[in-house]
């Protein structure tokens, strides 16, 4: 193996149809593929023709945080502009925001960004790798901000 790099990330979701218009209005993911039979409901978002997401309509209730597994999803964006701007279309979608808006990843770190939960209760993040110390302090000063909300 000379080099790795992380593909798609796929999450089961409860409401498929909720879930995609989210992800859409959040990221401004494009559909690529999509099935609403009964048995095989399924979309691939990505950027042009690569596949950054599948949601699964194979679940029911919310994302367990109490289980091993996932704990969170992190998108890198260019700048804290951008933060600022993902915070508005989170906001639009009633999702919930946690720490109120844009956070260092540390105290005294450049990089953060906000953090929220999808409709099913997955942990999301985007963040830019400078600009967001400037904007307040971190929640914790003693723990990273992405590994505790």
């Amino acid at each position: 193996m000379s080099t790795i790099a992380p593909g798609h990330v796929g999450l089961n979701v409860t409401d498929l149809e909720r879930a995609r218009d989210f992800y859409e209005a959040v990221f401004g993911f494009e559909r690529l593929q999509e099935s609403l039979v009964d048995d095989r409901r399924f979309v691939f978002l990505g950027e042009g023709r690569r596949v950054v997401l599948t949601l699964w309509q194979q679940s029911d209730g919310r994302f367990p945080t109490d289980r091993p597994g996932l704990h969170h999803l992190a998108f890198e964006v260019a700048d804290v502009a951008a933060v600022h701007a993902a915070e508005k279309r989170v906001r639009a979608t009633g999702a919930t925001l946690l720490h109120d808006g844009v956070v260092p990843h540390g105290e005294g770190a450049s990089s953060g960004g906000i953090f929220f939960e999808d409709p099913d209760g997955v942990r999301l993040e985007i963040y830019a790798p400078t600009g967001a110390g400037d904007e307040r302090p971190a929640p914790d000063a003693t723990a990273p901000t992405c590994g505790f909300f």
